[in-house]
């Protein structure tokens, strides 16, 4: 199973639970991932992340320098990407709307492509009661049948722990 991570997996991380500084064993373990095919983050959402406006962070650093091993190599279908949009959100969100969803689309437009073989992984949760361009991940992911797990799921299912290398 190829985990997608939205963007605010590795900075939620990295700005609470395992700091880029105290806890180097997570980012080696991501590293280890995303080598091995386990964990990759969309071009669209790589770049969300490095358009960060934090020059001295220490994620946007790991990430720039570590950013061809995350990266998903492949381009986003745009019919794929609409559908999403138009039936997961709205068919018919403004140009404001459209910015405030931002990029998830294309994450869940990648995850669509393989259903069976790709999970999204995000710290949002559900909430059905969103609508339009206020929905959440989780949500727009169940209305295609896209499995969607959060982090700590993942970390769990794939090992980690900061031994995780013994």
């Amino acid at each position: 199973m190829l985990h997608l991570f939205d963007a605010n997996v590795l900075i939620t991380a990295s700005n609470t639970y395992y700091p880029i500084d105290q806890i180097p064993e997570f980012r080696d373990w991501i590293d280890h991932q995303a080598a091995n095919g386990q964990i990759k983050l969309p071009v669209e959402i790589l770049d969300e992340v490095l358009a960060g406006s934090k020059k001295e962070d220490p994620l946007l650093a790991w990430m720039t320098d570590h950013k061809e091993v995350l990266r998903l190599k492949e381009t986003a279908d745009p019919t794929i990407v609409n559908k999403v949009v138009t039936e997961g959100y709205a068919p018919d969100l403004t140009d404001d709307e459209l910015e405030e969803i931002g990029r998830d689309p294309f994450l869940i437009a990648y995850a669509l492509t393989r259903p069976n073989d790709r999970c999204v992984v995000t710290v949002e949760v559900s909430a059905p009661g969103k609508q339009r361009q206020n929905r959440r991940v989780p949500d727009v992911c169940n209305t295609f049948g896209v499995p969607c797990q959060n982090p700590f799921q993942v970390y769990r299912s794939l090992g980690f722990n900061t031994a995780w290398k013994k």
